[in-house]
């Protein structure tokens, strides 16, 4: 049963499940119920005419105020290069204009695409991408790849495939891959090396850790052994949700893998290469740096080693900002340290910002 593109339904008690059985059979309709019953807050959902809940593959799109901008990110995932079977899950995390919604519902209606679209109204970027994931996991109990892209990046052509054979030849926990951008101020190409930017790694093999969910593979076991909620609400307006999930994944023994040729672009607006920004951007990251360790650190001892290198990354960062100075040759990049130590010392006295709030977002 096809949805019209404005439909708007609520996943609420047996009228959902009912829906659920008529448009996708029992077993589906049985995913539908545990849904139901976790995911009370989501509503007003848009589905693909057909839904094979059997796919072993499904990608996330976490969505807020970019409605334009989404109609490329799924033009790009329904122009991959692969004979593997997907399904996409968009969560609209706009409660109140919604307007990522029509935009999906027209390419799931259409055929373009299969999948579904829910609203998760309480607004925040750890709530829209625990939705995304908790949705995907029980409505399609045959997947076992869970990948990820935001709402302003484009997949390239192979992307999926790439993703898929590296995690399959490599058996690892966690695939990420890198993301380039593209400015929209074509002056800022220079941007590309800044530390804000630039992708963590330039080859492919195991790595470590993975710093960030915007093109990633995570097994289905991963979601299990890690816990619910996925992504830490505490980091839900800071941001860093996915950085502190991968470094727990990391402590619990997951391992990682980087797929450097899986290329996803990401868009980057002119606001976004201001000095400003940028400076609210490194402010973040040691927050982040700083919250994602004191989480690990459990004792007393381990709580006063960190404060102790935070304090010790402020001088420490003059070092590393003279370093990228001399490689670099640009100002804006050089202090990017400076402030990331800046923005670890002040989040270990409780001030940083919160660049995830409605309030503060800018499109």
């Amino acid at each position: 049963m096809s949805k019209e593109p404005n439909s708007r339904h609520d996943f609420v008690g047996s009228a959902a499940e009912a829906e659920a059985a008529a448009t996708f059979g029992t077993a589906a309709s049985s995913s539908m119920s545990a849904f139901v019953t976790a995911q009370v807050s989501l509503e007003r959902v848009a589905v693909s005419a057909s839904l094979d809940v059997s796919v072993e593959t499904v990608i996330c799109i976490p969505c807020f105020r970019r409605p334009q901008h989404l109609r490329l990110t799924l033009d790009s995932l329904a122009a991959q290069r692969t004979e593997r079977r997907f399904a996409v899950v968009i969560v609209e995390n706009d409660g109140a204009v919604r307007g990522s919604v029509p935009v999906a519902a027209g390419y799931l209606t259409s055929g373009k695409i299969q999948g579904l679209c829910v609203v998760e109204p309480r607004q925040g970027n750890c709530h829209a991408i625990n939705a995304a994931f908790e949705t995907a996991l029980l409505m399609f109990p045959a997947a076992v790849n869970f990948l990820m892209i935001d709402d302003d990046e484009i997949a390239s052509p192979d992307w999926l495939e790439l993703m898929l054979r590296a995690a399959k030849a490599t058996a690892a926990d966690i695939v990420g891959g890198p993301v380039l951008q593209n400015f929209d101020d074509g002056m800022q190409r220079g941007l590309h090396r800044h530390p804000a930017f630039r992708p963590a790694y330039d080859l492919s093999g195991p790595v470590p850790v993975i710093y960030g969910c915007g093109n990633c593979l995570i097994r289905r076991p991963v979601f299990a052994r890690v816990g619910t909620p996925a992504f830490d609400l505490r980091f839900n307006f800071l941001g860093g949700g996915d950085t502190d999930f991968f470094y727990r994944c990391r402590r619990i023994g997951m391992n990682f893998h980087w797929a450097e040729e899986a290329v996803i672009t990401e868009t980057v607006p002119a606001g976004r290469t201001h000095p400003g920004w940028l400076a609210v951007r490194a402010l973040r990251i040691g927050a982040i740096n700083y919250h994602v360790q004191r989480k690990g650190a459990q004792s007393l001892w381990s709580r006063t080693r960190l404060v102790a290198k935070m304090l010790a990354l402020l001088p420490l960062s003059l070092v590393f900002a003279l370093r990228l100075l001399f490689a670099e040759h640009k100002a804006l990049i050089a202090v990017h340290p400076v402030i990331v130590a800046v923005g670890s010392a002040l989040a270990a006295i409780g001030i940083e910002p919160q660049p995830y709030k409605a309030s503060k977002i800018t499109t």
